[in-house]
């Protein structure tokens, strides 16, 4: 099984990798492993002039950048907690979960500063800028004495030049608190996951495990996902530190242009996305080439067939460096006609399952093994179960237990009460599995849908087909009474493309009712649609928040 100390595995990492390039923000600096281990030396001094003990919580705010990562494992080689949070948060979630956390310091970034306010957090003994590690506000002498003598009190600390025998981390034990770190409901307000350095240590070994033959130390890889989120920091950052490899943080927005850039230049050898990233990019690069006439009469020809699906798979794969072994794709829902076409060109992607509550993996297989339309099989260490009398033909909740599993919510005794039953997870998602163990997800219970005879409706599933329809960008679907609605974001540059006037949205849009009625049960039809001139407010994880658009008017 290994050491199953998570401390002792950054601190050998660090140790074997010293004169590799370990982290870089992307068309800016790159720092080494040596380099890492020395800012989180000097953090160490500003923790502990800070009054920081161990289990104290440092908070951490801003865009990923090879500074928000040595401070992720400052804090907890520290024996400290750390609190992620989002940088797209606005300002009043922010002060909510400094100071519910009740953190010590806060690190923060440019953009969010300029945003915030530090009489709002009156426990902070620090404020520091994630950028250069200077001080924003400080509250004791100490603290200012320890920031302004920084590179003084380092040296006398370590006179001889700073060396790899000089680290020894704080090992926790496997219970421990390790990451508070707040989820961005889609349905409510966030609550503080308590995740140990057990949950963190076995998702590092399950990478280790599935990926780790597929990855040698000097690869690169880029981190567009949150590392404030559980999914982009275990398997963007924590597994490739820990492995040797080069992450690049992309510091800008993953525009398809931006990513397009990256990928050709870096070549990453793993790719971690959500489906939305995914979704674009094909829609751009891939879709307009099989819609051309020509294209589709080919396709209808068996042996040209094969050859035109192989090109595209070879172009799309060039789209995304040519150097990956997979695309690891998680954190929502995939539109299924997207991955039918993946599937059916033998593109090297995979579906996996996992929340925040699990740090996050729950399933996953690998592309070889992986069935179309499933998200995996239980992860190690962990056990899935459906809770229904029939898993395989009758969705029930889907259940999860093992090494990877939270300790509770933060300060929240009945939350962990509802979720944390006899040892089991409770997710919130809805799933069948088959015989042989693939997990099938139907769609969030809070989403579920009752219809007028009582049959249950799973919004995402009609949703699914809505988006595939004629300049349908994005949807979901509410409940009036007992009708349903689809609320629309069409594609308006398409439309614009095509010389369409708002009127003839309107038209489409119905026409798209009917067509989609045809392939519905009549107990899950639409009534109407209306269409929506902007985007819909999306999670971090670019989930739409659906509690915002409940209540429309129709």
């Amino acid at each position: 099984m290994g050491n199953p100390n998570f401390n002792e595995q950054v601190e050998q990492s660090i140790k074997e990798y010293w004169n590799l390039d370990a982290l870089s923000d992307y068309k800016g600096e790159t720092f080494q492993y040596k380099d890492i281990a020395r800012l989180i030396e000097k953090l160490h001094i500003i923790f502990e002039y800070s009054n920081v003990k161990q289990g104290d919580r440092i908070a951490l705010c801003g865009r990923n950048s090879a500074h928000w990562g040595a401070v992720f494992f400052a804090t907890l080689t520290y024996g400290a907690v750390a609190v992620p949070i989002l940088h797209e948060f606005k300002a009043d979630q922010i002060y909510h979960i400094v100071n519910h956390s009740e953190a010590k310091l806060l690190f923060v970034g440019d953009t969010v500063w300029k945003e915030l306010s530090a009489e709002q957090m009156p426990h902070l003994e620090g404020i520091i800028n994630i950028a250069d590690y200077s001080l924003l506000v400080g509250r004791t002498e100490k603290v200012i004495y320890a920031r302004e003598h920084l590179n003084q009190l380092f040296g006398e600390r370590y006179p001889m030049n700073f060396r790899k025998h000089h680290i020894s981390y704080y090992k926790g034990s496997a219970d421990e608190l390790a990451v508070i770190n707040y989820t961005s409901g889609t349905t409510s307000h966030s609550k503080g996951v308590m995740i140990p350095y057990r949950a963190l240590w076995s998702n590092l070994e399950f990478a280790k495990e599935v990926l780790g033959p597929h990855i040698q130390p000097g690869d690169n890889v880029i981190s567009m996902l949150p590392m404030a989120h559980m999914y982009g920091m275990a398997f963007e950052f924590i597994f490739e530190f820990c492995y040797g490899c080069h992450i690049y943080f992309l510091t800008k927005n993953p525009s398809p242009n931006v990513l397009f850039g990256a990928f050709a230049e870096l070549k990453p050898r793993i790719i971690i996305a959500v489906p939305l990233i995914i979704e674009k990019i094909i829609r751009k690069a891939v879709l307009p080439k099989i819609q051309g006439t020509t294209v589709k009469m080919l396709l209808k020809i068996p042996l040209v067939r094969q050859k035109i699906k192989d090109k595209i798979c070879e172009q799309l794969k060039a789209a995304f460096g040519g150097n990956f072994y997979e695309i690891i794709i998680g954190g929502a829902a995939f539109n299924r006609e997207i991955e039918t076409l993946l599937h059916d060109i033998g593109f090297n992607y995979t579906v996996g399952y996992g929340t925040t509550e699990c740090a996050p993996i729950i399933s996953y297989a690998d592309w070889h093994h992986f069935k179309l339309g499933s998200c995996g099989k239980s992860a190690p260490r962990m056990e899935i179960k459906i809770d229904s009398e029939d898993p395989q033909n009758i969705v029930g909740e889907i259940l999860a237990r093992g090494a990877n599993v939270m300790s509770g919510y933060y300060k929240n005794e009945d939350a962990t009460r509802e979720t944390l039953r006899e040892g089991w997870y409770h997710t919130g998602d809805l799933g069948v599995m088959d015989e042989n163990g693939n997990l099938f997800i139907k769609g969030r219970s809070k989403n579920m849908l009752l219809g007028s005879n009582g049959q249950n409706i799973y919004p995402e599933e009609i949703e699914d087909q809505l988006n595939t329809l004629a300049l349908v960008n994005e949807s979901i679907v509410i409940q009036k009474g007992d009708k349903l609605y689809g609320l629309v974001h069409p594609d308006y540059e398409e439309a614009h493309n095509l010389g369409l006037q708002d009127e003839d949205l309107a038209d489409v849009m119905e026409q798209n009712r009917t067509e989609l009625n045809r392939m519905l049960p009549g107990y899950s039809q639409l009534s109407g649609i209306k269409v929506f001139r902007d985007e819909f407010e999306k999670t971090p994880k670019k989930s739409i928040k659906r509690y915002l658009y409940t209540d429309v008017e129709i």
